[in-house]
């Protein structure tokens, strides 16, 4: 009871032009995990504090990828210096909704992990240098 009191005084705190998913009898949204990731000059992605770089999420999870991207050797027409794109570690095969192209400097996506747990693999889809190939990270996503 004093949960759902809290939750009511939330919505009457709040300004008319928002909503409160309380009104309608919904648990409001937790907030999306942010995950830092350097897709860096050396065709590498990197990740703070990992040697090998790998996230974890899991499955369903909202989460906002963070991606600082620096110019590798190579640049797309469209001005992209590297790409993010996941796929399914069996067979390589493109998970929906999860290939970005990556411009330097600092983009963010808010993106929805795979509902369904397994292995991953994110890779590069810009030929962003000679190194190209090496850049991808692992993936895991857990029940």
């Amino acid at each position: 009871m004093l949960v759902k009191a809290r939750r009511i005084l939330a919505c009457v705190a709040m300004p008319a032009a928002l909503s409160c998913p309380c009104a309608a009898g919904q648990s409001p949204q937790p907030a999306a995990r942010v995950i830092e990731i350097l897709a860096d000059h050396d065709s590498r992605y990197k990740m703070a504090g990992q040697k090998q770089p790998m996230i974890t999420v899991k499955a369903g999870e909202p989460i906002t990828l963070r991606i600082t991207a620096k110019k590798a050797k190579n640049v797309n027409r469209d001005g992209a210096i590297h790409g993010f794109t996941l796929l399914h570690a069996k067979d390589r095969s493109p998970v929906p909704d999860w290939d970005f192209l990556l411009k330097p400097g600092v983009q963010e996506f808010s993106v929805t992990a795979p509902g369904g747990p397994g292995e991953y693999l994110v890779v590069c889809t810009v030929i962003c240098s000679q190194d190209h190939e090496g850049m991808e990270m692992k993936f895991v996503v857990r029940p």
